[in-house]
């Protein structure tokens, strides 16, 4: 779903910015994906603080200013507006920006003065006529921001996932209900802007000698509402910018004023409409029906389609002339030449909609919402907004509207017990807080005859709402899921203990996050093809058509990618399930942990620049380590195995697990690759075979109670999605200051996108001169939202040297 920021503003008068729509309407029905700002033309243009400005020598109406643009430099800006201040902001192009006039920025030298960039005014970035002055923004944000993250400017986009149970989000009025409840603010219906002769529907009757449209619905399953009108005496031509403006703000094209009206309509309300040209209509007649055999129509995309019988059209007194909630056809379409329109607002069967657009392969914006269902009170509705807006812009009179139904829909009424809303959601909520949460969103509540009872009747729009559990997920969903306690609570998730291999993956984890390692989470499906693989019915892939034999196969191929990406470094760990055929229905399962290790034992250091790579003795220890968390009351021994095996891992007469060497497809630079891998326990049939369930039995019954981590302890980051850039710096640094001197300044100067610091190498010897010596830290720079460009990394790196150098007398060595 498409939504238009200033679209929906018109409906709900907030102040909320782009980002701050974007989150609300996330949190409260359905994800945005994107907000895409329409004015892409100022992309390029950044917030730039201003550090110094100063008259220029050779002018009495220019400024010589020196700007922050955030790239972590200082450029020289010549500007001629009165009303630049140190310490403001303003909006910045720099050389090589095209700015919305068509004027590319380049350096040049005025009046004897080079300036690298403009600070600009609104005319200059097409947001107005001032052009006096540059245009001060009083936004708090850092230099470098884009422009259109600080401001609002122009419509934007906001493209919104809409779960297929609410269709009612799909359109601007659905989404805008949602606002104007979250915020508190009256929703109404935008007005529509009047055409130059300020037209208005005025309905009348049909021409002498010409008899009315009738409408017929040869089966109440193919169309549960049909509503049409006719409009005479239209003129077809270009839309008005105000029209045109809002298609585009949605991604759809004007193609002319009645057609562009249907479309707006339906982005606005969610009812598709469908304009016909009158006059093409053999016998003023319209006619719901599936297809004949052998009948065929050229839809509006020019493709000839036959027509299978079970598909529903629309027909005239003669033959097809569209495709039911799909997509309407070429001979009656409305053209520069049509002055008569049947303008059709209906309810089409959703299973039936979505069988003819596949089996057409033709979906249409009509379509999607007609498969989802479309409400089935708002076919006359639609109609009267579309006839008002097609007037306006076309003008016209209206004939008497039709409006067929064969089976009305009575209102959907649901018993909602208070108490029960207070068991399911943990805490108490009152009466009066459902009653004003539901009436929020129009659904009508009154007290049922029964205590403690209301009586809700369900808005049209909501088919989506049938039970009591429905209608206390919403009053879950519309008081805010953060106002739930986070914590858990003994009636909530039950007072059972944890099972006994959660326990012991707890302890597992901590052990082994605290030696350095990274669980992993892997899909369960390998390639595997020898014997002992179990095949899956239906797999995901073909390539990955078999369960895994063990852990390790996983860890393996996780390795394999690190290494393809010249990442030898590798510390993983896995708890998860291993599989095995079995002469029961389902495969032999086991839960297993497994952890595999690579590379340098340690991250290098300047007194260890080549720490140590691990070896078996490591993975030794790291297996210890393992049994020690996994079985804390049992001392379970290590024997020594052949081959690849190094160790094998017995409890009594039973093989718990291996240490071993693992076999990869592996660089020649690549170091040895070590294994892990145990088993924790065993899937069996529980109690009364197979048909009545599967239990997990541990493989040792001292587990303990597993003490955790403290919660409060715990931090959390978003994992890195953009790239790193990383350099060295080796500086010749006195022997009076210290690494931390030196570091102290690095890290305020590199500003916060300075992700990790590294100091690796100290040197003395030939070379340096008496009293100093060598010091060489490596940088990772990342942006948390883009790829960081050459330059700006350059122009931090020199802005660091130059600091060093002014500051601490420290120079990059040579």
């Amino acid at each position: 779903m498409n939504a238009s920021y200033d679209w929906l503003k018109a409906f709900v008068p907030f102040e909320l910015t782009p980002g701050e729509l974007r989150d609300l309407i996330t949190s409260r029905c359905a994800t945005v994906d994107e907000v895409i700002p329409l004015r892409a033309d100022l992309a390029q243009i950044v917030v730039a603080r201003v550090v110094e400005a100063k008259r220029h020598p050779n002018s009495d109406r220019l400024w010589l200013t020196k700007v922050d643009p955030g790239n972590g430099g200082i450029v020289d800006v010549v500007c001629g507006a009165p009303n630049v201040e140190e310490g403001r902001l303003y909006p910045f192009a720099a050389v090589g920006t095209r700015l919305p006039g068509g004027v590319t920025i380049e350096r040049k030298r005025i009046r004897g003065e080079t300036s690298a960039g403009m600070l600009c005014s609104a005319r200059e970035l097409g947001l107005g006529d001032e052009h006096d002055g540059i245009m001060t923004l009083d936004v708090d944000v850092p230099p470098g921001t884009p422009f259109l993250q600080a401001l609002a400017v122009g419509d934007s986009r906001i493209v919104i996932d809409v779960a297929p149970n609410r269709p009612d989000l799909l359109s601007h009025v659905g989404i805008a209900r949602e606002i104007a409840a979250a915020i508190g603010l009256p929703l109404t219906l935008p007005a529509i802007p009047a055409s130059a002769d300020g037209g208005q529907p005025t309905v009348g009757g049909v021409p002498d000698g010409e008899r009315p449209f009738t409408v017929e619905i040869a089966d109440g399953a193919d169309a549960s509402r049909y509503a049409g009108v006719e409009i005479r005496g239209v003129r077809v031509g270009p839309s008005p910018a105000w029209l045109g403006a809002r298609l585009e703000a949605v991604g759809s094209r004007s193609i002319n004023n009645v057609v562009d009206a249907t479309n707006y309509v339906m982005h606005e309300l969610g009812q598709p409409l469908h304009a016909f040209d009158a006059d093409k209509l053999a016998g003023r007649r319209v006619v719901v029906r599936r297809a004949r055999p052998g009948e065929r129509l050229v839809t509006l995309d020019g493709v000839d389609r036959a027509l299978a019988p079970e598909i529903t059209v629309i027909a005239d007194a003669e033959r097809a002339q569209a495709v039911a909630g799909v997509m309407g056809g070429a001979e009656s379409e409305v053209t520069g030449t049509t002055t008569s329109v049947f303008l059709e607002s209906a309810n089409f069967d959703p299973g039936r909609t979505r069988a003819t657009r596949r089996q057409l392969n033709l979906p249409t914006d009509a379509s999607y919402r007609f498969e989802r269902g479309v409400d089935p009170e708002l076919a006359p509705f639609a109609l009267e907004r579309a006839v008002r807006v097609i007037v306006a812009i076309a003008g016209g009179s209206v004939g008497r509207p039709i409006d067929v139904r064969p089976r009305p829909t009575p209102p959907t009424v649901i018993p909602l017990r208070v108490d029960r809303i207070t068991a399911l959601l943990g805490v108490p909520i009152s009466g009066e807080e459902v009653a004003l949460l539901l009436q929020s969103v129009a659904f009508g509540v009154a007290s049922a005859d029964a205590p403690g009872t209301l009586r809700v009747e369900v808005p049209s729009w909501r088919g989506d709402v049938r039970r009591e559990i429905d209608l206390i997920e919403e009053v879950a969903r519309l008081r805010g899921y953060d106002t739930f306690p986070d914590e858990l609570r003994p009636f909530r998730p039950g007072t059972v203990p944890d099972a006994p291999v959660e326990v012991i993956g707890r302890r597992l984890r901590d052990a082994l996050v605290a030696e350095g390692l990274l669980e992993t989470r892997p899909m369960p499906f390998v390639a595997g093809g020898a014997e002992g693989y179990v095949r899956v019915t239906n797999p995901v892939a073909e390539n990955e058509a078999y369960l895994r034999m063990g852990l390790l196969e996983s860890l393996a191929r996780a390795a394999e990618h690190n290494l393809a990406r010249m990442q030898g470094n590798v510390r993983l760990f896995e708890i998860g399930t291993a599989f095995a055929p079995s002469p029961q229905p389902l495969p032999h399962e086991e839960v297993r942990v497994a952890a595999l290790i690579m590379g340098e034992r340690r991250p290098p250091h300047f007194t260890e620049p080549k720490p140590p790579a691990f070896d078996e003795w490591d993975a030794k220890a790291l297996a210890e380590t393992i049994l020690g968390a996994a079985f804390p009351h049992r001392r379970i021994p290590l024997h020594p195995g052949e081959g690849d095996v190094l160790w094998q891992v017995h409890l009594g007469d039973e093989l718990l697990g291996t240490v071993r060497r693992v076999r990869l497809d592996a660089p020649v630079w690549a170091g040895a690759a070590f294994g892990v891998e145990i088993t924790l326990a065993r899937v069996s049939a529980a109690v009364g075979g197979i048909g009545r369930g599967r239990a997990l039995v541990p493989v040792a019954a001292e587990v303990g109670n597993g003490a955790g981590v403290d919660a409060s302890a715990v931090r959390y980051r978003p994992l890195a999605t953009t790239p790193a850039v990383e350099f060295d710096l080796a500086l010749v640094v006195p022997d009076r200051l210290t690494a931390a001197d030196v570091e102290a300044v690095i890290r305020r100067e590199a500003g916060d996108l300075l992700e990790r610091l590294a100091l690796f190498d100290q040197f003395r010897g030939p070379g340096m001169a008496e009293g100093h010596r060598s010091l060489a830290w490596r940088l990772t720079f990342r942006h948390p939202e883009r790829t960081l460009r050459e330059k700006e990394v350059d122009a931090r790196r020199q802005k660091l040297l130059r600091t060093l150098e002014s500051e601490l007398g420290v120079r990059q060595r040579g």
